[in-house]
């Protein structure tokens, strides 16, 4: 389409360096343009109060109308959604003053995801400058049908739903619909090249490999190995277990068994008990919460062995003699491991704390 010499700029401050270093290389297998609402028009926002609102008054759909707008549905401790935030982050940097409004839906996998502060410290954590509105209820989560963690919606300025994408990536083909429904409203707007897509699986040089599902640690999703089994809202003094076994998780000692979470249940002068699973996978990330709202220390063994500095993730810290730790200070995902090479490991997370309280393991496998 033809051009006239009057255009809108639109902010390229985000560099393609800088996003290729936020964001972890990785792609869900099956996840890809979803479609099953294109067409439909965009449900009105409905939420409990006001007060579920970050960096925004309340919005509605109604008053919208004339705006871009992208629904992204997300949780702060999830995995597959932090690594899309870089390229959110962009097209809110991007186009904002073109007419795009991204309203971030957070809808919480886990019960302490609910609390606001929580949500907020993630949203500065992560510096997400556009609306959030908590969904703690999920009844945006069920006015759009949704089933997944990340999931964005696109919708047109007159309130239908035009693009609809399920999961990580197609980052490329997601800008390009913005861009289109953004000449919509105006077609003298002149638009950047949209960033590359560092996570695609047909990326040059880039390998993907299977990796363990994701594991739950409570009894309501968990599959634990040990022979004592899961005990709901009891304490279980574990044994140590023979083997690990991919697959499932492991614990060592006296560990609350909780609906969502295993809680170490004593303790101790020395690191004795701990969490341990059997892996494949390049990433480890485990959601882990202060129980106690005190800060702790867990130690972090890799194939019996401190983590090997190439094969850390960025939460673990050395001491002085070789250990390797994270420092638990909120409830959020910690990054534990980046192994050099893919294969088979077995990793064990140990506490004196009564504090520590475990939700999740998750993998990346893609480098």
């Amino acid at each position: 389409m033809p051009r006239s010499s009057s255009r809108v700029k639109i902010n390229e401050k985000i560099t393609v360096a800088s996003l290729a270093a936020a964001t972890t290389l990785a792609v869900l297998p099956g996840c890809s343009k979803g479609g099953e609402m294109d067409g439909v028009r965009a449900p009105e926002i409905v939420v409990q109060s006001e007060g579920q609102w970050i960096n925004s008054k309340p919005l509605s759909m109604k008053e919208l109308e004339g705006k871009v707008v992208m629904i992204d549905i997300w949780d702060y401790t999830c995995v597959n959604c932090i690594r899309t935030l870089p390229y959110i982050k962009s097209w809110h940097e991007r186009y904002a003053d073109a007419g795009l409004v991204i309203i971030g839906v957070h809808a919480p996998e886990f019960e302490f995801a609910k609390t606001k502060e929580n949500v907020q410290d993630a949203v500065d954590r992560f510096d997400i400058k556009y609306p959030v509105v908590m969904d703690n209820e999920f009844k945006i989560w069920q006015s759009y049908a949704n089933m997944y963690w990340p999931r964005k919606y696109l919708i047109d300025e007159k309130g239908y739903i035009r693009y609809d994408h399920v999961g990580e990536g197609g980052y490329t083909e997601t800008e390009r619909e913005i861009q289109k429904l953004l000449a919509g409203i105006n077609p003298e707007v002149d638009f950047p090249e949209p960033l590359p897509d560092t996570s695609s699986r047909a990326a040059k040089g880039k390998a993907c490999y299977p990796m363990t599902p994701e594991l739950y640690m409570g009894y309501q999703r968990g599959r634990i190995g040990n022979k004592e089994g899961y005990k709901p809202e009891k304490i279980v003094d574990y044994s140590e277990p023979d083997t690990l076994k991919d697959g499932f998780v492991y614990a060592r000692g006296a560990w609350y068994n909780r609906d969502e979470a295993m809680v170490h249940a004593r303790e101790t002068s020395e690191p004795e008990d701990y969490i341990g699973i059997h892996y494949h996978a390049l990433e480890v990330n485990a959601v882990i919460k202060p129980e106690t709202d005190k800060p702790y220390k867990v130690w972090v063994k890799h194939n019996d062995d401190w983590v090997r500095e190439e094969d850390a993730g960025a939460d673990i810290y050395f001491a002085s003699d070789g250990r390797t730790y994270l420092e638990i200070t909120e409830p959020r995902m910690y990054r534990i491991i980046n192994n050099s090479e893919y294969g088979n490991y077995e990793l064990k997370l140990y506490s004196t704390s009564e504090g520590f309280g475990i939700y999740a393991f998750t993998f990346g496998s893609c480098r």
